[in-house]
């Protein structure tokens, strides 16, 4: 069970511009502030990324993600209240949100949390969490603590002890989008 100091010491070191490495619902994953351009700057020297790639904003619950994303279409909306396994939806028209967070298209990639940690921590947080695989650009995504590389380790600025030892594997998250004719894409099944 993760401890409430520990969420407490993860929110302080996000709040003020650090790197998190975390376990996800999915994978590992290295976090910071989306708001923070620096922070942001950081995380992608880490991944050794030169050209702007997508992140992943993740949210807590449906009440946090209609902040971002005013109108959910129904589609998108059935499949978030019914579907079982994660779900990343790439999303075209948002608000409130920087810049620096979209993809190249103008899009952005929201997921509801599933796992209580994160749940609290972004509760906790009261803001999202941007969230990319604890990796190397082109390296595989480490489903493990063990399978994170040092050279990622070293450059954190908080790791999660929470999980360390927990061998499981998580199927990746599916990821949809809705087409500007409404047809409702699978991206990853």
């Amino acid at each position: 069970m993760f401890s409430n100091d520990e969420i407490h010491s993860i929110v302080s070191t996000v709040r003020e511009g650090g790197l998190v490495l975390y376990p996800t619902d999915t994978v590992w994953g290295i976090g910071c502030n989306p708001f923070n351009s620096t922070a942001i700057g950081k995380l992608l020297g880490v991944k050794q990324q030169n050209n702007k790639k997508s992140f992943i904003l993740l949210v807590n619950n449906q009440e946090m993600l209609k902040k971002y994303v005013p109108n959910i279409e129904p589609k998108i909306q059935n499949i978030l209240d019914y579907h079982i396994r994660p779900v990343t939806v790439i999303y075209e028209q948002t608000q409130h949100l920087p810049e620096h967070l979209f993809a190249k298209d103008g899009s952005i990639a929201i997921r509801i949390i599933q796992d209580e940690f994160c749940q609290q921590l972004i509760s906790e947080l009261g803001i999202p969490l941007v969230s990319t695989t604890a990796n190397i650009d082109a390296e595989p995504s480490p489903q493990v603590y063990n399978e994170v590389s040092p050279k990622i380790i070293q450059q954190m600025d908080y790791v999660v002890q929470y999980r360390q030892n927990d061998n499981t594997r998580e199927k990746p998250s599916i990821i949809i989008k809705l087409t500007s004719t409404e047809e409702l894409i699978f991206i990853r099944k």
